[in-house]
């Protein structure tokens, strides 16, 4: 039956969501009109190796009655085609809706990002919070039936899951950082120095070295159950560090300082320079 072979071809797929995504959703949902329950879009990203890798997306206006769902399908083509020219690495992969489960209107939607796409994701959001969470769930359409009897489908759940980019989670920690800053007033926080951040990542992980002693103290002394996932997480760690004795670590280690520093110099020079050209073309103008 070809819903077996659908089914099989579903569960090999894996969709890794960017922080950026889940921001926009959110923020569509937020400016959504007032007599709109939930809010559409486009997801854009990559697909690769049965990985769909979702960078991007972007919101489509539509109205969902009881028989229908009109869409304003001329408006998204206009986005996506605005977008390629930006980022042409971007293909659509799928469509995105707020809620918690999928709707009837959900199989129409899904129709036209089909012919738009192979496969199209369908992805939820749960802007409702409940269980103090905001659900994140991925489906693909699976065809259902036999070959010469009717045909049906279905919405079959895949495994998802959030990825960054080191600059999206330098983001994330400054965003994260809001939570607890200036309570009661408008909360923001500035970048910090270089420095200033590499000393922080070496105390965080001092602290998380620590707790992994702690553990694996733990569960040599038959103080704790161990956990095989824990455990081959460990050894990979362990094997990705590079064997080295602690002169050349030093070396290496102080090397890249040098650098660093070096950076740091020549941003405040040209900084400086900038500056003052400035200040000099306000004098010999007036």
């Amino acid at each position: 039956m070809t819903f077996l072979f659908d089914v099989k071809m579903a569960l090999n797929l894996q969709v890794k969501v960017h922080p950026v995504v889940l921001f926009q959703i959110v923020d569509a949902f937020e400016r959504r009109n007032a007599d709109s329950q939930r809010v559409i879009g486009t997801l854009l990203g990559t697909l690769d190796k049965g990985v769909v890798e979702v960078t991007n997306c972007f919101c489509v206006p539509h109205k969902e009655y009881d028989d229908q769902v009109e869409a304003e399908l001329a408006y998204a083509m206009d986005i996506y085609e605005l977008n390629k020219r930006v980022n042409s690495n971007e293909a659509i992969v799928g469509w995105w809706a707020t809620g918690n489960e999928v709707t009837n209107h959900s199989f129409v939607i899904h129709e036209y990002y089909s012919r738009e796409c192979n496969n199209p994701v369908h992805l939820t959001v749960d802007t409702s919070l409940q269980g103090g969470r905001m659900g994140l769930k991925a489906y693909v359409c699976v065809q259902l039936g036999v070959p010469t009897g009717k045909q049906g489908c279905m919405f079959t759940p895949i495994p998802n899951d959030v990825t960054c980019y080191d600059p999206e989670v330098f983001g994330l920690q400054l965003c994260q950082k809001t939570m607890s800053a200036n309570p009661g007033r408008t909360r923001h926080v500035n970048p910090m120095l270089d420095l200033v951040q590499v000393a922080e990542a070496g105390t965080k992980m001092g602290v998380m070295l620590e707790q992994v002693l702690a553990y694996v103290e733990e569960v040599l002394a038959n103080q704790v159950q161990p956990n095989n996932a824990v455990g081959r997480s460990l050894l990979d760690l362990v094997n990705s560090v590079p064997h080295m004795s602690n002169e050349q670590f030093s070396d290496m280690f102080n090397s890249n300082v040098k650098d660093l520093l070096m950076v740091v110099s020549l941003s405040q020079l040209i900084k400086t320079q900038l500056q003052l050209n400035e200040k000099l073309t306000l004098l010999t103008s007036a």
